[in-house]
This record gives structure tokens, sequence and C-alpha cells, in this order.
């Protein structure tokens, strides 16, 4: 019966209390369970897009001892395998047609034989481009080189035989080229920079009636690989998934006993997976526990905005007869009910919220996995309830006797953690580790090459942890010493709305300085947090676009064939609809001493017009400063890092480059300046190149080809513009648009719906901003109702009391705000430093996503508005009637 009339009891007078804290924990459940159960779906997206981008799962390489009719059978019966064919590769010394009248000739080419049935079984290796998609296959760059359509005849130059005639099919592309030539079971750094440029596809029986010639005199010659598509099952996660690929790989050539070895794609796929899914980990845990540690402390507040008033009640009970035990019941009684009640709501709006962003409750994770985050977000739930609720209720049964629990008034002592400088004890240390995890030679995750194991330097969370704690104090110590010792311009500040009350305002603020430097910092921390992760998540969506740009050079590229010879003019041909600005720039190769180097010429007065130069891609000036020293100083150089280090070279030393002469076919030198340092440029490869002045390479080497015609569509349109041009250019060239280049080249983080989930967030952002400042103004002026009826009883009027307490809401929004601002910004500036692996290139500047930020602010100074009219309202009820329910 007690137990009855005590919840009743609660429910009916403290149900905006309970009501407040249930909505805290239900914020903390939504949070855990909706980016929980994301975090889960995204591993196995990562996994399944990993899969899906690889032609061919094992290259087997039939090793010289073994035979291969033996090898392809022992692969068939491996378990997980769906299909497997046999494929020969053959070394020509040369290819070779008439065109026009004219000989072309190739160096070194390949020349592969496909079974009949390859291009069905691995649909992605071979893109038909023009002809038969059967037959004799030249790859498109060949049939540049030759000047060859299908129809024409090409003659193969083999070793040890001679040349062989046939009649051209067909002309595809072979998009992935550097997978299919790859060196099988040699390390990384042995591979080849590049495919080969000239390729020949033949059907098997043709393969095998050409190179039974070069076999017989040197066997080596000739190789065979087996070319397996599999069909096993891999776990979701990408890690579990690599070491299983691994392991098969490794079970086939134990199987075969030395006779193969595989070249495994698929796992070499899913190791940069991996590295992505740990990333996408580190970002759950960056962004989603600061927001699940928010909703607690916002609990606490809640929970805690009645503390004195449950004391005394407790007290009461005491009094009564109940004994401890029983009066911690009904704390843990209250503690259960607002858990399991903000458990249920907060899986409800984790659901609508899935189901919103991506049509589904569970984000796209299985049952299985959904159901285990919900398990942990309502222990989660329970957790902070206890913490909320029951442990402070056990503490003062355990610590207080009846007659200090009855006290109204308490002796005011300042906090451990203040006379003790734990704020700059924290905020310290937080830069200490910041300088330590952002060195040169810091990795937040490591993963070394073929190696199934990766590590986090989970001691890099510190930073941004101990910031955002240390800064929370040092803003309640802060708003704790103004309130204790500014009466003056607090009076001041409130005279406008309180008049005549604006003194005893002021008084009434630095008496109750705690409560409302409390609320101050959980604002503060609500709309850091919003402003933290909305900085992030935009920075995050401005590099995937400035990456994809780095790679493609521009929205749409149009890349002539080696040799062709084709010069700047001929960008006019390339204006089409949609199209603004048309940039040539030059492609050709330089020695520098013995080593051989990419050489880009551009245009530097125009170069910008068409795509975008960040000054984070150079050192030793800016985009704009190094452009016009190209333009002022034709002969300028700007050198990649890796090759200023290798040749030791200071500013303003000369660099003689060795350049191929259009008219003698001959290397000449030609000397340049070094002006600078560039680590990225549009096009260019990731390690060492040259970005010079696209006219002074023309005028010394007496060729004005164009590698590439880089254009503006606006950021619009990248797609048409790309399908019109190769509709109008055919074959002979290659298109590129942003969009392709963005699927291609991004990580399978950058996969991941991250607009989806940047919608969650900041979805849950505004909610507990306006939390922050709405909910715990409202609990707090409720406690509060006493102190007004008294006021209102000693002859304070409606707009006085009006203005009381829309000036203590002022003040708490204004330190709130201001508070939270410096903080966002601060731990927005660290987290992108601290997660630059994150980043490819690393952003020259933080996208500041500022109408979110709008929208996050009208929502908290909304909340925070209503809830003080309200209490104003509610302020000028009659004092007897006031009183009397008290």
């Amino acid at each position: 019966m007690t137990i009855i009339m005590w919840v009743g009891g609660l429910v009916r007078r403290r149900g905006g209390r309970l009501l407040g804290t249930v909505i805290g924990i239900a914020l903390a459940v939504a949070v855990v369970a909706a980016l929980g159960s994301f975090l889960t779906a995204s591993k196995s997206t990562m996994t399944a897009r990993a899969v899906r981008s690889v032609a061919v799962d094992w290259q087997v390489e039939v090793q010289p001892q073994a035979d291969p009719d033996t090898v392809l059978a022992a692969v068939r019966s491996t378990a997980g395998v769906r299909v497997a064919e046999s494929v020969g590769f053959a070394r020509s010394t040369g290819l070779q047609a008439i065109a026009g009248g004219s000989t072309q000739s190739t160096g070194a080419a390949v020349v592969l034989g496909l079974p009949d049935g390859y291009p069905a079984a691995f649909p992605q290796e071979i893109r038909q481009l023009t002809g038969a998609s059967s037959g004799i296959l030249l790859a498109q760059q060949t049939a540049a080189n030759l000047h060859t359509a299908p129809g024409d005849s090409i003659t193969i130059k083999l070793p040890g035989t001679g040349p062989a005639t046939v009649q051209v099919s067909g002309v595809v592309d072979l998009p992935q080229a550097d997978s299919l030539f790859q060196k099988i079971g040699a390390p990384p750094q042995s591979q080849p920079s590049a495919p080969p440029d000239n390729v020949v596809l033949l059907p098997s029986a043709l393969f095998n009636t050409l190179t039974a010639p070069v076999r017989a005199v040197d066997p080596a010659a000739v190789t065979t690989q087996i070319h397996v598509a599999r069909d096993a099952r891999l776990p979701a996660d990408p890690a579990a998934a690599y070491t299983s690929a691994v392991r098969a790989a490794h079970n086939l050539e134990a199987k075969t006993s030395g006779g193969a070895v595989v070249g495994d794609n698929l796992a070499a796929s899913l190791d940069g997976a991996r590295k992505d899914a740990l990333y996408a980990q580190i970002l759950f845990l960056f962004l989603g526990a600061p927001g699940a540690v928010l909703a607690a402390l916002l609990t606490a507040a809640f929970a805690g905005a009645g503390a004195d008033r449950r004391r005394r009640e407790q007290a009461l009970l005491r009094t009564r007869g109940l004994r401890s035990r029983q009066v911690a019941g009904l704390a843990g009684l209250e503690a259960a009910l607002v858990g399991a009640g903000g458990g249920v709501l907060g899986l409800g709006v984790a659901a609508l919220a899935g189901q919103s962003a991506f049509g589904t409750a569970s984000f796209g994770a299985t049952a299985a996995s959904a159901a285990g985050w919900s398990v942990v977000a309502l222990v989660l739930g329970l957790s902070i309830a206890a913490a909320a609720v029951l442990v402070p209720a056990l503490r003062d049964l355990r610590v207080s006797t009846v007659a200090e629990a009855r006290q109204v008034i308490g002796r005011a002592r300042s906090p451990w953690w203040m006379r003790f400088g734990l704020d700059f004890i924290l905020l310290a240390v937080s830069l200490l580790i910041f300088k330590a995890s952002s060195g040169n030679q810091y990795a937040l995750v490591l993963a070394p090459e073929g190696v199934a194991s990766i590590s986090v330097s989970y001691w890099a969370f510190l930073g941004p942890a101990l910031l955002w704690l240390g800064s929370a104090l040092l803003l309640w110590r802060l708003a704790t010493l103004a309130l204790a010792h500014g009466r003056r311009p607090l009076a001041r500040l409130a005279r406008p709305l309180a008049g005549a009350l604006a003194g005893t305002t002021a008084a009434s603020m630095s008496r109750r300085r705690r409560p409302l430097a409390r609320s101050a910092v959980l604002l503060a921390l609500a709309v850091s947090f919003a402003a933290s992760t909305a900085t992030f998540n935009a920075t995050y969506k401005q590099q995937a676009q400035v990456d994809a740009r780095l790679t493609n050079g521009a929205d749409v590229t149009v890349t002539q064939p080696p040799g062709a010879g084709v010069g700047p003019d001929a960008g006019s041909r390339l204006a089409v609809a949609g199209v603004r600005h048309v940039e040539p720039i030059q492609h050709r190769f330089a020695y520098i001493g013995a080593d051989l180097q990419d050489l880009y010429g551009v245009r530097p007065a125009t170069i910008a017009s068409a795509t975008s130069l960040q000054d984070a891609y150079f050192a030793g000036g800016t985009a704009k400063s190094l452009m016009a020293q190209l333009a002022s100083r034709p002969d300028s150089l700007l050198v990649s890092e890796e090759t200023v280090k290798d040749f030791q070279l200071a500013p303003g030393d000369t660099v003689n480059l060795r350049l191929q002469d259009s008219r003698t076919k001959d290397l000449h030198t030609v000397a340049f300046h070094y002006a600078g340092v560039v680590k990225e440029f549009p096009t260019a490869p990731k390690d060492s190149f040259f970005v010079t002045n696209a006219d002074y390479v023309a005028q010394t080497t007496g060729n004005n080809a164009v590698g590439a015609f880089l254009l503006d569509t606006g950021g619009t349109h990248q797609k048409a513009v790309a399908s019109q041009l190769r509709q109008q250019l055919g074959t002979s060239v290659t298109v590129t648009d942003i969009t392709q280049t963005r699927s291609a080249v991004g990580s399978s983080l950058t996969s991941v719906d991250l607009a989806g989930l940047t919608r969650i967030e900041l979805a849950f952002a505004v909610l507990l901003a306006a939390a922050a400042g709405g909910i715990v103004l409202a609990l707090g002026l409720a406690e509060r109702r006493r102190t007004f009826a008294i006021t209102t009883v000693l002859g304070a009027t409606r707009r006085q009391l009006r203005g009381l307490v829309l000036s203590e809401a002022a003040v708490m929004t204004l330190g709130g705000l201001t508070g939270g601002a410096l903080i966002g910004w601060a731990l927005s500036q660290m987290l992108v430093k601290v997660l630059t692996g994150v980043f490819d290139p690393p952003p020259a500047t933080i996208a500041i996503p500022w109408p979110y930020l709008g929208v996050t602010i009208l929502a908290a100074v909304a909340a925070i508005a209503a809830a003080a009219l309200n209490s104003a309202r509610r302020s000028t009820r009659p004092a007897v009637e006031e009183l009397r329910e008290l």
C-alpha cells in the first residue's frame, strides 16, 4: 500500500521532474541504440562494398614445377569457390599495325588467353567499348597507340617464334588493370608502378596455338593464372572477414603443396575496409559518446533539480517510522520506473529515427545486432537512472541524520575540484596529449600491410575528452565567480526587465549561483557538442569532395592518350552545354638524375578557374603566390617533398631536368629554378612529381601537346556533360567525371551513408541543446514556487516577478551560448586535427555549418524562452493559493 501511495504521489506532485528525468534517459538510450546499430550496419556495408569492388577474388599463379590442370582441379574443389577459369599470360616484344598508309608500332606488350566464359564469370574485369565482345580484343590504350579499330589487322611479335597477324574484333577497357597485371606474391614495393600500355586479349585456343613454340623454347615466358570468384559467407565485420579470406588463401596454397601462389585481391580490398571500419568505430566514440554522456548529465540535472525537496521528504518518511531499507526501496522503485520508461521511450525514438533516415528501424543492421545494441542501451538507461536517483538517496541515508536532511539552508562550500584546481589540471593534460598525438609521426590507426591485427592509439581520445571536461569545469568556475562577485553588473543587466526589483534579482542570482552555473554549463556542453559534431561532419563532407576533385582534376576531365599530340586549342571543342571553363594541362615525364618523374605544365593565371588549389597543397608559399611566381618567372619549378629531401634542394637552386625534345626525340637538359614544394596537385600521383609553367615547357621542348583538359561545370551536371563528351569524342580519349571518381577512390568509410547519420546526430544535438536550456531551467524554476509566492506577499508586482525570471533565463542563456561557442570551437579544432587520418587530404580550413548552428541556437533559445515565460506566468498566481498547494 505504501508503495502504491508513494508512486501515485510522485506522479501527481512530481510529474514534471519525473518526465524530465525520463526524457534525459530516453535521449541517452536513443543516442547509443541509434549510433550502435548504425556502426554495426556500417561495418557490414563496408565488407559488402569491399567484396563488390573486386573483379577477381583470387589470382592463383601456377608455379613452373606444377601442372596447371592439377592446380585448377584443386582450386575448383576448394570450399567457397564459385567459379575458376584458367588465364594465360605471355610477353610480346611488340605490336604492329598499318593504318592510313603508315605503320604504327609499340614496345613490349602483354598477351592474355581467355576462356569463352571469362567475361560472364568476371563481368567487372572487361568493359566493352566498341566492336564485338569476343574474339581478338585490344585494350583502349593499345588501340589508340596503333590507330586501329575493329576489323583492322595487327601483328603480334612473340619471342622464339615468328610474328602472327590477327584481325581485331573489338576494343575494351580494363577497369581493374592494376590488380590484373600485378606480380603475384611480390611485396607492395615491388609491384609495377603502372599497368602495361599495350594489351591484347585472345581466345584460349588461339593463345595456346601461338604460344606453344614459346613454351617449348622458354617455359617461364608463358605463365598460367587461375582466376577465382568465391561465394563463401564472410563475417560482417571487415577485420573478421579479412582474417577469414587470408586463411582461406593460405589453405589453398598448402593444399597445392607449393604448386600455386595466391594473389588475394579479396583480402587486399578487405584490408582497406578493416581500417575504415576501425575509423568508423572511432567516429562512433568521438561523436556518439559525448552525446550519451551529455544526456546522462542532463538526467542527473533533472533528477537533482528537486534534490533538497527529496531529501526533506525522505527525512519525513523516516520520522514517520519507515526504516532506511524501506526508504531505499522507494528510491530504487523510482529509479526503476524512470529507467524503464526512459529506456522504452529511447528505443522508440531510435527506431523512428532509423525509419525516417534509413528506411528501416534497425538502421540496416541485422535483427540480432540491433537487438544487442537495444539491450546495451537499456542497461545504460537503467544505470543512468540508478546513478541519478538511487545513488544520491543511498548517500543521503548513509551520511545524513534526519535533522540535517530537514534543514532548508546548508553551509555553502566550494566543490573539492574547484579548491584543487582540477579544471586547470585537465586542460593542461589535454593540451599535452594533443601536442603529442598531433605530431608528424603520429598515427591514430596503425594497420601494417598484410598484418591481420590493427591497433588504435586510444589514449589520443583523452585529448578531446579532457578538453571537454576541463572546459566545462572552467566555465563552471568562471560562472560561479561572476555570479558571486558581480551583483552590480547583474543588477544593471536586470533593471530593464525587473525594474525596482533589479537589486533583489541580482542578489537572488548570486545566492543561486550554483544551480545557475550548472544550468549554463549544461547548455554550453550541449551547444559545444552540436557545434563540434556538425563542424566535423561538414568538414568530412567537404574533404570527400576535395579528394575526388584532386584525383579527377576537375568536375570533368578529358585525358588524351600518350603521344596524341593534341594542342591546347583543341579545348574549344569541349565547351559543350554546361561547361563554364576548359583548362589544358600538360603531362610529360622528366629525369632528375636517374629518377624518372611526372611533370605537369599549367597555365598559372587560369588553372584555378577549372579546379581548386588549396594552400595545404603547397609549402613555401600559398597557392596564389606560387602560381604568381610561375607566371612571373616561367622557369620556376615546384617539386614534391620527397624529391626535395632526396636531392637536398634549397629555394632558388637550379634544377636540371632532362625532357624529350619533340624535334629530335632525344632527351636534352632544361634548366629550372626550385621555387617551392607541391604536396598534392590535381591529377598528379601521390609520390614524386613536378609542376611548372606550360608555356616554358612547350618553348623548350618544341611541343605544346596537352595531356588532359580540366572542365569546370560549376559543380553540377557532371555526369551529363561527361556522357555527352563520350558520345562526341568516342574511344580515342578517356572522359571521367567527379562523381565517378568519388565512387572509385573514396574509401569504404566515405561510402557509408554519413548523410543519414549526420541528420540523426544533429537532430539529437538540437534536442539535447533544447533540453539543457529549457527543461533544466523549467525544473529549477518550478522548485522556487515558494520563493515567488513569498516575494508576491512582500509586495512584488507581476511585472517585477516576470522580470526576475526572465533575467535569470537571460544570464543563463548568455553564459551558456558564449561558453558553448568557445568550447565548440576549441573542440572542433582538436577533433579535426586528431582525426587527420580520416581526411585525405587534410583540410586547409574547417567547414562551419552556419545554418545548422543557427537552428541549434534558435531551438535552445526558444526552449529557454518558453520555460521562462511559463514559469513567469505561474509565478503570478495568487500567493495564498500557491502557498496552500506547497
